[in-house]
């Protein structure tokens, strides 16, 4: 007799994990004995739930590229085809197609930037070839906000940090850098003019175990806020809360994925708390030095 293959979905409890439900791959099949009487049966059964997962999340990332890379491609074509079909003719009209096709460009290299920086990190950190030192942070903080200082001053946003020059933890410079900046440059976005960011870093205390303790960065602004519904899944690839807003703003969608996997290659973790209309905070954990 031939073997059976069934998939079996078993509904566990709610949780914060979205679709926590557990799924079972089963293998079944007759056994028979020295006259091919049947004697029993055997069943194997797989825990497939992680790669199910893992799965959906390989779809929904192809599916996400192709959406934000055809959004800009689709208006180059348009703006070539106008163009070739004799608005080339027109001086005026000719400059502003190239104006826009010359935005659409630089966005599919932000995109195509920002997808081959967050392989480099998930790359080099699953081989371990992330080099980490000793460093302070204040130094991190510092040249952050230097980087940061003339975007906010186009919109009068105050940039503020607080930081003991004594905290140290072990980093890699250049990407801890990447993920404050990337985390400042959020807040900015979607900050009204005339407002205020406050990046901190804290010491973290382990209660009686010191070694337990981590290091807290923290980037709070006045901004819109996020709804709670969207907090747990704040840091994925291309995931937006308001998708139209974030594309005008020219976000790739993928700097808070970048944060992600930069703490998680210094062996920490992300977080945030928000509220709709008064702010946000982000925040980054790491061990220690």
């Amino acid at each position: 007799e031939k073997s059976i293959e069934q998939e079996v979905i078993l509904p566990l409890p709610l949780s914060e994990i979205v679709n926590s439900d557990c799924i079972l791959q089963l293998h079944g099949r007759a056994l028979h004995g020295p006259s091919m009487n049947n004697i029993g049966a055997l069943m194997v059964i797989n825990d497939i739930t992680q790669l199910k997962r893992l799965e959906s999340i390989r779809q929904d990332f192809v599916a996400n590229v192709s959406h934000e890379l055809r959004t800009p491609l689709t208006s180059i074509k348009g703006f070539v085809e106008t163009l070739a079909a004799g608005g080339v003719n027109n001086p005026d009209e000719a400059r502003r197609f190239i104006g826009i096709l010359s935005k659409q460009t630089d966005r599919i290299t932000m995109i195509v930037d920002d997808l081959l920086s967050l392989s480099r990190i998930e790359r080099d950190a699953e081989k371990k070839a992330i080099e980490l030192s000793e460093g302070r942070l204040i130094d991190v903080l510092n040249s952050s906000i230097d980087t940061c200082t003339a975007r906010a001053q186009l919109k009068n946003i105050s940039l503020e940090y607080s930081c003991d020059p004594d905290i140290t933890v072990k980093i890699e410079r250049t990407l801890l850098e990447q993920a404050v900046v990337n985390l400042i440059d959020n807040a900015i976005n979607y900050s009204g003019n005339n407002t205020h960011i406050l990046v901190q870093a804290v010491y973290l205390h382990g209660g009686k175990d010191e070694a337990l303790g981590e290091v807290e960065i923290s980037v709070k602004d006045e901004g819109v806020g996020i709804a709670q519904e969207h907090l747990s899944r704040i840091f994925e690839r291309f995931y937006r809360v308001d998708k139209a807003r974030s594309r005008k703003m020219g976000g790739t969608g993928l700097g808070l994925s970048i944060v992600n996997h930069i703490a998680l290659a210094h062996g920490g973790r992300v977080g945030v708390e928000s509220t709709p209309g008064k702010g946000s905070t982000f925040y980054i954990y790491l061990p220690k030095a």
